[in-house]
Parts: structure tokens; sequence; C-alpha cells
């Protein structure tokens, strides 16, 4: 299961909101959460990995999940990435 966003928080994707997808991926213990973007997949249970994306205003990125609960874990990032102001989907 995947959601596209396009990011527009005008500082993109920093360290902030960045811990807030992580914590979130991080409560899903049955599924594995992934970003992808530029060509790049990394695991959304890694801050480093978030942040290695370098996602700026007008990027987007990809959030999928796989395991027992992959839709639930996309309403949460997607919350998260609506609520923080992050993103809307494409």
């Amino acid at each position: 299961m995947e959601k596209t966003f396009r990011i527009i928080d005008e500082d993109g994707i920093h360290a902030r909101p960045a811990t807030a997808l992580v914590n979130t991926a991080n409560k899903f213990k049955d599924s594995e959460a992934f970003a992808e973007a530029k060509g790049k997949k990394v695991t959304l249970k890694s801050i480093l990995g978030v942040l290695s994306l370098g996602l700026e205003k007008g990027d987007s990125i990809t959030l999928t999940a796989t395991g027992g609960s992959e839709a639930e874990v996309i309403q949460a990032l997607s919350d998260v990435m609506i609520n923080e102001g992050l993103g809307e989907v494409e």
C-alpha cells in the first residue's frame, strides 16, 4: 500500500518532521514503512534515512507500507504529513 505527497513546507522535511514520521512508523511493530524520493528508498524507522532524502519544497515523496497493519500505517503517516503541514496528496 502506498500514497504519494508533494512537499509544501517551506523548509522541506528537516529534523522535527522527520522525527514525527519515524516515531509514527515505529509504533507499528508488525509492519515496515518506507519513503521513496529522488530514486532513493529508505526505511521510515530511521531518522538518518529520512533526512538523507534531502526533501525540499516541491519534491515528491511516496510512502509505502507492508505487513499486518499497512493500511493503518499509511493512514497514520498521512495524518502526520497533512497535520504537520508537510505535504499534500498528489
